[in-house]
């Protein structure tokens, strides 16, 4: 059985694969919760828009906030916002990390294509 992913508000097609689709168990930094993440995407139904923004977050003097950069991901369609990339995916290298500790930011990592699943209309077919 495969899925087919449309998007909520068009009802376009969005030529996702359920085999590039993560399993729901699998740990990301950014989390994983409501959502679904894809490893590949077909990104001409997709327009990919950067954001860079800063949130205010005064924990001490020298900590002035959050550096958020990241890419949504929206309708190719309709323009409606569908999901973020993050660079949170799996490790490209089998390095252990930095100080040996594990994989970390400092190791290179594919995109992980993270979906709302509100924003997908999932059917199956037969």
């Amino acid at each position: 059985m495969a899925s087919i992913y449309s998007c909520a508000e068009c009802n376009t097609n969005l030529n996702l694969q359920t085999i590039n689709l993560f399993p729901s168990d699998f740990y990301f930094e950014a989390g994983n919760k409501g959502t679904l993440s894809f490893a590949v995407i077909d990104e001409s139904k997709f327009k990919l828009q950067k954001e860079d923004k800063i949130r205010p977050f005064f924990e001490t003097v020298n900590y002035w906030g959050i550096q958020r950069k990241r890419i949504k991901m929206k309708c190719n369609r309709c323009g409606y916002l569908l999901g973020y990339v993050y660079d949170d995916g799996p490790p490209l290298t089998s390095s252990t990390g930095q100080f040996h500790m594990g994989p970390s930011q400092v190791v290179p990592r594919d995109p992980r294509f993270r979906f709302k699943t509100k924003a997908l209309k999932i059917t199956t077919e037969t």
